[in-house]
């Protein structure tokens, strides 16, 4: 029987990249990125990597769900850039 992580990775897999959290440019990473450089709320993503080709900005319902996740996820556990 697999564990919930490793179902969850497959789920998003399935889903799209935009959905994998270990994609770097992907919705959660992001998302987790924003938040730890004390940037606003503006869901996107990038297909091709972070700050490769176009950030993609018209999103779904799920799709921004899963920036919000990563964001909220730095803001409650993660860090923030000291900028001193």
């Amino acid at each position: 029987m697999l564990l919930e992580k490793e179902k969850e990775k497959i789920i998003q897999k399935l889903k799209g990249v935009q959905f994998d959290r270990e994609h770097h440019g992907g919705l959660y990473d992001r998302g987790s990125a924003d938040s730890y450089y004390s940037r606003p709320r503006e869901p996107h993503w990038y297909p091709e990597g972070t700050y490769n080709g176009t950030a993609v900005t018209k999103l779904s319902e799920e799709e921004i769900a899963e920036y919000h996740a990563g964001y909220d996820y730095n803001e409650e556990f993660g860090d923030k850039k000291d900028w001193r």
